[in-house]
């Protein structure tokens, strides 16, 4: 669904982000492209959409090799309640879906459009649900250091396809380190509580803003898509964002 931001306030952070470049700059650079992502590590229609964001990005580069856009995530708890350690796969399918049979047809979906953007799910080795608190603090810190983007796709596969535990914060770590984040940093900062304020913070504001679910797109703070929609509707609203820039 592509919808416009008049109205809607998008997060703080995306605000900010989308005015980074003067307008008096407009004459003498590409229009920029900051790209705001709202999603939850646990949502397989984000990592969808992550796909399909992706190619979308690859197809304007043809086009303008010199661009290159700045993605920022930022978290949203599709389970907020779920207590720490989680709750068994099972128990969770039954309560959201009333069981794995009717868990079954709806993944049956997922799979099927996950397969056209080249990701194998593996629902059923899921053995608990994850409070993605954790994950999120993770993700936050990661992107105050650089670019996330990696430590995003990790989470994803390490959860959605090898079925790892991403509700402790030794694993967490790990995925970390994987993705090119040092471990004894991360797993400091995990213990030390750090980044809950900012995350709950930016989950309130996403809830303010009007975001209800997730994958949620904002580009450069002006044009928003909600939902893992196609590449071309992405580029739609990424045209429309840059000539209003």
């Amino acid at each position: 669904m592509l919808l416009p931001l008049s109205g809607r306030r998008p997060p703080k952070k995306a605000v900010a982000m989308s005015t980074a470049v003067p307008s008096s700059a407009a004459g003498l650079v590409a229009a920029p492209l900051f790209v705001d992502v709202v999603s939850d590590v646990v949502c397989p229609w984000c990592y969808i959409g992550k796909r399909k964001l992706e190619t979308a990005l690859s197809r304007l580069r043809v086009n303008e090799p010199e661009l290159t856009p700045t993605v920022r995530w930022h978290p949203f708890e599709l389970n907020p309640d779920l207590p720490v350690e989680g709750i068994a796969r099972a128990a969770y399918l039954e309560k959201k879906f009333g069981g794995k049979a009717h868990a079954a047809e709806i993944y049956a979906r997922v799979r099927a459009v996950g397969a056209e953007v080249g990701i194998a799910f593996e629902f059923d080795r899921i053995a608990r649900q994850p409070n993605t608190r954790d994950a999120h603090r993770l993700l936050a810190w990661a992107q105050q250091r650089g670019d996330a983007g990696a430590l995003v796709e990790r989470l994803f596969r390490a959860y959605f396809i090898e079925g790892r535990w991403i509700g402790e914060r030794d694993v967490l770590a790990a995925l970390a380190a994987e993705s090119g984040v040092p471990r004894e940093e991360a797993q400091a900062m995990l213990a030390a509580d750090a980044y809950r304020v900012e995350v709950e913070a930016e989950y309130r504001e996403a809830q303010e803003a009007g975001i209800t679910g997730v994958p949620f797109f904002i580009f450069n703070g002006r044009t928003a898509v909600s939902g893992a929609h196609d590449p071309d509707v992405l580029l739609e609203a990424i045209a429309a964002a840059r000539a209003n820039a």
